[in-house]
């Protein structure tokens, strides 16, 4: 596939999670404006507030962004019902995924220092998949290893030495 056709592909895949979004919103009578961008080879979808992040939109997110982690797979779902194809979608809602991302790089950053320091690896707590990807970015990009270990939902990073 080339870059343009994947391009297309992911752009389609954001679309129809939009528009998928954008009914759910309707439904649920809540505001929000759709964002759709592609980042990292994935669609990204986001929810946003023109106003900022609203007890609305945070409602979409519950605690510890389970109620986003089912969202995001109805959006999936909607994609490979639209498509046939199983969709690697990112979807954030509320900037609860950007917060998460600088929360969990500065985790992994302090881990970094902490294993070049010692040379012992760190295990990290528990994370869903979006945040043990983050975490294995930031060790990949300080010249460390990573590995995921454990068993959902309690499964973690451990950040080693080389």
């Amino acid at each position: 596939m080339t870059d343009e056709q994947v391009k297309t592909k992911l752009d389609q895949e954001g679309d129809v999670a939009a528009d998928f979004l954008e009914e759910l919103l309707d439904i649920l009578d809540m505001d929000g404006d759709i964002d759709i961008a592609v980042e990292a080879e994935r669609a990204k979808v986001a929810i946003v507030s023109p106003e900022g992040p609203s007890t609305d939109l945070k409602r979409l997110v519950g605690t510890k962004g389970e109620v986003l982690e089912a969202l995001q797979d109805l959006a999936r779902l909607a994609v490979q019902t639209e498509t046939g194809e199983l969709s690697r979608l990112i979807l954030d809602v509320a900037e609860y995924r950007a917060g998460q991302r600088i929360r969990i790089e500065e985790m992994a950053r302090e881990a970094v220092v902490r294993v070049k320091a010692d040379g012992t690896p760190v295990a990290l707590t528990p994370m869903n998949a979006f945040e043990r990807k983050v975490a294995h970015d930031v060790a990949l990009a300080a010249g460390l290893t990573s590995e995921s270990e454990g068993e959902e939902p309690d499964r973690f990073v451990v950040v080693k030495p080389v």
